[in-house]
Protein backbone atom coordinates (compact mmCIF):
# COMPACT_ATOMS: atom_id res chain seq x y z
CA UNK A 1 0.00 0.00 0.00
CA UNK A 2 1.26 3.46 -0.87
CA UNK A 3 2.50 5.48 2.09
CA UNK A 4 2.07 9.19 2.76
CA UNK A 5 5.23 10.91 3.99
CA UNK A 6 4.78 13.31 6.88
CA UNK A 7 7.83 15.53 7.40
CA UNK A 8 8.42 17.14 10.77
CA UNK A 9 11.31 18.46 12.81
CA UNK A 10 13.25 16.30 15.32
CA UNK A 11 12.35 18.75 18.07
CA UNK A 12 10.51 17.60 21.16
CA UNK A 13 7.20 19.28 20.36
CA UNK A 14 6.95 17.85 16.82
CA UNK A 15 7.97 14.36 17.96
CA UNK A 16 5.49 14.48 20.80
CA UNK A 17 2.63 15.58 18.56
CA UNK A 18 3.33 12.96 15.87
CA UNK A 19 4.50 9.86 17.74
CA UNK A 20 1.06 8.66 18.79
CA UNK A 21 0.88 7.54 15.16
CA UNK A 22 4.37 5.99 15.14
CA UNK A 23 3.54 4.03 18.31
CA UNK A 24 0.34 2.71 16.74
CA UNK A 25 -2.13 4.49 19.01
CA UNK A 26 -3.88 5.80 15.89
CA UNK A 27 -4.24 4.08 12.50
CA UNK A 28 -4.21 6.51 9.55
CA UNK A 29 -6.48 5.80 6.56
CA UNK A 30 -3.28 5.43 4.52
CA UNK A 31 -0.01 4.34 6.17
CA UNK A 32 2.12 7.32 7.24
CA UNK A 33 5.89 7.37 7.02
CA UNK A 34 7.67 10.08 8.98
CA UNK A 35 10.80 12.01 8.05
CA UNK A 36 12.53 14.27 10.60
CA UNK A 37 14.51 17.30 9.36
CA UNK A 38 15.37 20.70 10.84
CA UNK A 39 12.74 23.36 10.30
CA UNK A 40 14.60 25.51 7.78
CA UNK A 41 15.30 22.43 5.65
CA UNK A 42 11.59 21.64 5.80
CA UNK A 43 10.77 25.21 4.79
CA UNK A 44 13.13 25.01 1.81
CA UNK A 45 11.72 21.64 0.74
CA UNK A 46 8.16 22.97 1.04
CA UNK A 47 9.09 25.66 -1.50
CA UNK A 48 10.07 22.77 -3.79
CA UNK A 49 6.79 20.90 -3.02
CA UNK A 50 8.79 17.89 -1.81
CA UNK A 51 6.58 16.34 0.88
CA UNK A 52 2.78 15.89 0.82
CA UNK A 53 2.44 16.77 4.52
CA UNK A 54 5.06 18.87 6.24
CA UNK A 55 5.81 20.99 9.26
CA UNK A 56 6.57 24.59 8.35
CA UNK A 57 7.25 27.95 9.91
CA UNK A 58 4.12 30.08 9.79
CA UNK A 59 6.13 32.89 8.21
CA UNK A 60 6.76 30.68 5.17
CA UNK A 61 3.13 29.86 4.47
CA UNK A 62 2.10 32.78 2.20
CA UNK A 63 4.93 31.73 -0.15
CA UNK A 64 3.50 28.20 -0.55
CA UNK A 65 -0.23 28.92 -0.21
CA UNK A 66 -0.98 28.06 -3.83
CA UNK A 67 0.53 24.58 -3.37
CA UNK A 68 -0.35 23.72 0.24
CA UNK A 69 -3.39 24.01 2.48
CA UNK A 70 -2.78 25.17 6.05
CA UNK A 71 -3.57 22.44 8.57
CA UNK A 72 -5.41 23.29 11.77
CA UNK A 73 -3.30 21.07 13.99
CA UNK A 74 0.28 20.47 15.12
CA UNK A 75 0.74 24.16 15.84
CA UNK A 76 3.20 25.85 18.19
CA UNK A 77 2.63 29.35 19.57
CA UNK A 78 4.38 31.38 22.22
CA UNK A 79 2.30 33.02 24.94
CA UNK A 80 4.55 35.07 27.16
CA UNK A 81 7.60 33.26 25.85
CA UNK A 82 9.36 32.33 22.63
CA UNK A 83 12.79 32.43 20.95
CA UNK A 84 15.51 34.46 22.67
CA UNK A 85 18.15 36.80 21.31
CA UNK A 86 21.30 36.02 23.30
CA UNK A 87 24.77 37.56 23.53
CA UNK A 88 27.83 37.33 25.77
CA UNK A 89 27.24 38.81 29.20
CA UNK A 90 28.03 42.51 29.33
CA UNK A 91 28.39 42.87 25.57
CA UNK A 92 26.91 45.99 23.98
CA UNK A 93 25.42 45.37 20.56
CA UNK A 94 26.05 47.94 17.85
CA UNK A 95 23.33 48.96 15.43
CA UNK A 96 24.77 46.67 12.75
CA UNK A 97 25.62 43.74 15.02
CA UNK A 98 26.25 40.35 13.44
CA UNK A 99 23.67 37.73 14.34
CA UNK A 100 23.02 34.05 13.69
CA UNK A 101 19.46 33.02 12.88
CA UNK A 102 18.01 29.56 12.37
CA UNK A 103 16.82 30.00 8.81
CA UNK A 104 15.68 32.57 6.29
CA UNK A 105 12.04 31.48 6.28
CA UNK A 106 11.52 30.89 9.99
CA UNK A 107 9.00 33.02 11.86
CA UNK A 108 11.61 34.26 14.30
CA UNK A 109 13.87 35.35 11.42
CA UNK A 110 11.11 37.42 9.81
CA UNK A 111 10.28 39.18 13.07
CA UNK A 112 13.96 39.76 13.77
CA UNK A 113 14.50 41.33 10.34
CA UNK A 114 11.55 43.64 10.90
CA UNK A 115 12.83 44.77 14.28
CA UNK A 116 16.57 44.91 13.55
CA UNK A 117 16.81 46.06 9.91
CA UNK A 118 20.49 47.01 10.22
CA UNK A 119 21.75 43.74 11.70
CA UNK A 120 24.11 41.60 9.63
CA UNK A 121 22.53 38.16 9.41
CA UNK A 122 24.03 34.75 8.83
CA UNK A 123 21.95 31.58 8.88
CA UNK A 124 22.94 28.45 10.76
CA UNK A 125 21.41 25.21 11.97
CA UNK A 126 19.77 26.16 15.26
CA UNK A 127 21.99 23.70 17.15
CA UNK A 128 25.08 25.68 16.08
CA UNK A 129 23.92 29.14 17.11
CA UNK A 130 24.97 29.10 20.76
CA UNK A 131 28.47 27.92 19.78
CA UNK A 132 28.76 30.69 17.17
CA UNK A 133 28.09 33.30 19.87
CA UNK A 134 30.44 31.69 22.38
CA UNK A 135 33.30 31.54 19.85
CA UNK A 136 32.78 35.12 18.68
CA UNK A 137 31.77 34.24 15.15
CA UNK A 138 28.71 36.43 15.69
CA UNK A 139 27.75 39.07 18.24
CA UNK A 140 24.42 37.51 19.03
CA UNK A 141 22.10 34.69 18.06
CA UNK A 142 18.44 33.77 18.28
CA UNK A 143 17.89 30.53 20.16
CA UNK A 144 14.83 28.43 19.36
CA UNK A 145 13.32 25.08 20.34
CA UNK A 146 14.84 23.38 23.39
CA UNK A 147 17.87 25.70 23.24
CA UNK A 148 15.88 28.39 25.05
CA UNK A 149 15.77 26.23 28.18
CA UNK A 150 19.46 25.89 28.89
CA UNK A 151 22.34 27.85 27.43
CA UNK A 152 25.86 28.63 28.63
CA UNK A 153 26.05 30.71 31.82
CA UNK A 154 28.41 33.16 30.09
CA UNK A 155 25.51 34.23 27.86
CA UNK A 156 22.55 36.48 28.62
CA UNK A 157 19.29 37.43 26.95
CA UNK A 158 19.37 40.67 25.00
CA UNK A 159 15.73 40.50 23.92
CA UNK A 160 12.78 38.14 23.93
CA UNK A 161 11.04 37.57 20.59
CA UNK A 162 7.78 37.61 22.53
CA UNK A 163 8.36 41.25 23.46
CA UNK A 164 9.40 42.08 19.90
CA UNK A 165 6.22 40.42 18.62
CA UNK A 166 4.01 42.45 20.96
CA UNK A 167 5.77 45.65 19.93
CA UNK A 168 5.32 44.90 16.24
CA UNK A 169 1.74 43.66 16.29
CA UNK A 170 0.44 46.22 18.82
CA UNK A 171 -1.89 43.64 20.31
CA UNK A 172 -1.86 40.90 22.95
CA UNK A 173 -1.85 37.95 20.57
CA UNK A 174 -0.06 34.60 20.81
CA UNK A 175 3.20 34.43 18.86
CA UNK A 176 2.79 32.18 15.76
CA UNK A 177 5.85 29.98 15.31
CA UNK A 178 5.22 26.68 13.54
CA UNK A 179 2.42 24.69 11.97
CA UNK A 180 1.74 22.09 9.31
CA UNK A 181 0.73 22.16 5.66
CA UNK A 182 -0.78 19.62 3.27
CA UNK A 183 -0.27 19.43 -0.49
CA UNK A 184 -3.17 20.55 -2.65
CA UNK A 185 -2.42 17.59 -4.94
CA UNK A 186 -4.06 15.30 -2.36
CA UNK A 187 -7.76 14.66 -3.10
CA UNK A 188 -10.01 16.58 -0.74
CA UNK A 189 -11.66 13.60 0.98
CA UNK A 190 -8.25 12.12 1.72
CA UNK A 191 -6.96 15.49 2.89
CA UNK A 192 -9.84 15.72 5.38
CA UNK A 193 -9.05 12.25 6.71
CA UNK A 194 -5.34 13.00 7.03
CA UNK A 195 -6.05 16.18 8.97
CA UNK A 196 -8.43 14.28 11.28
CA UNK A 197 -5.70 11.70 11.92
CA UNK A 198 -3.16 14.37 12.82
CA UNK A 199 -5.65 16.20 15.05
CA UNK A 200 -6.34 12.95 16.90
CA UNK A 201 -2.61 12.30 17.25
CA UNK A 202 -2.07 15.64 18.96
CA UNK A 203 -5.18 15.21 21.11
CA UNK A 204 -4.16 11.75 22.30
CA UNK A 205 -0.56 12.83 22.86
CA UNK A 206 -1.74 15.73 25.00
CA UNK A 207 -4.10 13.53 27.01
CA UNK A 208 -1.44 10.82 27.45
CA UNK A 209 1.46 13.18 28.05
CA UNK A 210 3.20 11.32 30.93
CA UNK A 211 3.18 7.96 29.13
CA UNK A 212 4.18 9.33 25.73
CA UNK A 213 6.94 11.48 27.24
CA UNK A 214 8.32 8.43 29.07
CA UNK A 215 8.34 6.38 25.86
CA UNK A 216 10.14 9.11 23.92
CA UNK A 217 12.77 9.50 26.63
CA UNK A 218 13.33 5.75 26.98
CA UNK A 219 14.02 5.49 23.25
CA UNK A 220 16.52 8.34 23.27
CA UNK A 221 14.45 10.41 20.84
CA UNK A 222 14.62 13.61 22.89
CA UNK A 223 17.61 15.94 23.40
CA UNK A 224 16.58 17.10 26.88
CA UNK A 225 15.95 15.45 30.24
CA UNK A 226 12.54 14.61 31.68
CA UNK A 227 12.13 17.87 33.60
CA UNK A 228 13.12 20.01 30.61
CA UNK A 229 10.86 17.98 28.33
CA UNK A 230 7.89 18.61 30.60
CA UNK A 231 8.66 22.34 30.64
CA UNK A 232 9.10 22.47 26.88
CA UNK A 233 5.91 20.58 26.10
CA UNK A 234 3.95 22.84 28.43
CA UNK A 235 5.17 25.72 26.27
CA UNK A 236 4.81 24.36 22.74
CA UNK A 237 2.79 21.12 22.62
CA UNK A 238 -0.38 21.47 24.67
CA UNK A 239 -4.14 21.83 24.38
CA UNK A 240 -3.63 24.92 22.20
CA UNK A 241 -1.79 22.75 19.66
CA UNK A 242 -4.73 20.46 18.87
CA UNK A 243 -6.79 22.74 16.62
CA UNK A 244 -6.45 26.38 15.68
CA UNK A 245 -8.61 28.81 17.66
CA UNK A 246 -10.01 32.16 16.60
CA UNK A 247 -7.32 34.10 18.45
CA UNK A 248 -4.64 31.92 16.85
CA UNK A 249 -6.06 32.63 13.39
CA UNK A 250 -6.00 36.32 14.25
CA UNK A 251 -2.36 36.06 15.32
CA UNK A 252 -1.34 34.25 12.12
CA UNK A 253 -3.12 36.88 10.05
CA UNK A 254 -1.24 39.62 11.90
CA UNK A 255 2.04 37.85 11.12
CA UNK A 256 1.06 37.66 7.45
CA UNK A 257 0.05 41.33 7.49
CA UNK A 258 3.40 42.38 8.96
CA UNK A 259 5.23 40.35 6.33
CA UNK A 260 3.13 41.72 3.49
CA UNK A 261 3.57 45.32 4.61
CA UNK A 262 7.34 44.77 4.71
CA UNK A 263 7.40 43.32 1.20
CA UNK A 264 8.09 39.70 2.16
CA UNK A 265 4.93 38.42 0.43
CA UNK A 266 3.38 39.23 -2.97
CA UNK A 267 -0.15 39.31 -1.55
CA UNK A 268 -1.94 39.58 1.77
CA UNK A 269 -3.88 36.47 2.75
CA UNK A 270 -6.18 35.37 5.58
CA UNK A 271 -5.28 32.05 7.15
CA UNK A 272 -8.82 30.63 7.44
CA UNK A 273 -9.26 30.98 3.68
CA UNK A 274 -6.47 28.45 3.18
CA UNK A 275 -7.52 25.66 5.54
CA UNK A 276 -9.14 22.40 4.39
CA UNK A 277 -12.95 22.80 4.03
CA UNK A 278 -13.99 20.12 6.49
CA UNK A 279 -17.66 20.78 5.78
CA UNK A 280 -17.23 19.23 2.31
CA UNK A 281 -17.32 15.72 3.81
CA UNK A 282 -20.70 16.26 5.45
CA UNK A 283 -22.15 17.83 2.31
CA UNK A 284 -20.89 15.04 0.03
CA UNK A 285 -22.18 12.19 2.15
CA UNK A 286 -25.43 13.82 3.25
Amino acid sequence: MKKIIVAHSPDADDLFMYYAIVFGWITPPTPFENVALDIQTLNALALQKTYPITAISFALYPLIAKDYALLRTGVSFGEGYGPKLIKKKGAVLKKNFKVALSGEHTSNAMLFRLYYPNARIIYKNFLEIEKAVLEGEVDAGVLIHESILNFDESLEVEAHLWDIWLDLCKDELPLPLGGMALSRSIPLIQAIEYEKTLINAVRIATHQKPLLSKMLLERGLIRVNAEELDTYLNLYANNHSISLSEIQYKAIDKLFELGYNAGFYPQKILSQDYTIPQEYEAIRFN
